[in-house]
This record gives structure tokens, C-alpha cells and sequence, in this order.
């Protein structure tokens, strides 16, 4: 790892007893990492791998009248992603406890004049 970053270190508990769980600190190396935008995704799978695939919509309201280019395709298991939804659940229920509730739909959020 090339810095001791605290954002870097992941807390995860073994799975035991409650009152003998222990908290093992997995660090993780970010140097290579490539950020990209999705304001897309879908969601597709096998009976052993889901396959999310994002990308950007220029056409964020209506239907899209273009193709939506898919610029980054995630293979993953089903256990990593139980444990991907139960972070996000998390991490978006602390969003919305700080700075209220998240409206998905596009059309409830457009304010009208």
C-alpha cells in the first residue's frame, strides 16, 4: 500500500458468536484505480455471476432516442454482491438520515415553474 490512509483500511467481522466477534482490517491499494460517471446501470446475471454494466445517458429524462454506451462492465458473485447491497443500503440510509430522503424518480424531482 502506498500511503497509511485511513479511508484505505476496511473493518470487516469474522463471522462468530456475537460476543466473540473480531474485527480483521483488510487494507486496500487504490494507486490503480480508474474512476469513471455512470448515471446508468443494468443489471443482468447467470445462475453463478451478476453482471452490472454501466454507462452514461446524455438523455437523462424521457427515453433515451440513442443507444445508452456502456463504458464499464462489474462480474461479480452473488455473496460479494449480497455484501455490495448491504454497504449500500448502509451508506445510503446514513445519506438520507443527514440530508433527507433520495427521490428516484426523475419526474418528481423536476420543478416546475
Amino acid at each position: 500500500m502506498s500511503s497509511e490512509n485511513p479511508d484505505q483500511v476496511i473493518e470487516t467481522q469474522e463471522q462468530q458468536p456475537e460476543s466473540q466477534q473480531v474485527r480483521a482490517q483488510i487494507q486496500i491499494d487504490d494507486s490503480k484505480v480508474i474512476a469513471s460517471y455512470a448515471n446508468f446501470c443494468r443489471v443482468t446475471g447467470t445462475p453463478e455471476e451478476l453482471i452490472i454494466d454501466f454507462g452514461l445517458n446524455p438523455q437523462p429524462l424521457g427515453i433515451p432516442t440513442t443507444p445508452i454506451p456502456v463504458t464499464q462492465r462489474v462480474i461479480t458473485n452473488f455473496f460479494t454482491a449480497k455484501r455490495m447491497l448491504h454497504a449500500l443500503n448502509m451508506t445510503i440510509q446514513r445519506h438520507e438520515a443527514t440530508f433527507g430522503v433520495l427521490e428516484i424518480d426523475v419526474q418528481k424531482r423536476i420543478r416546475h415553474s
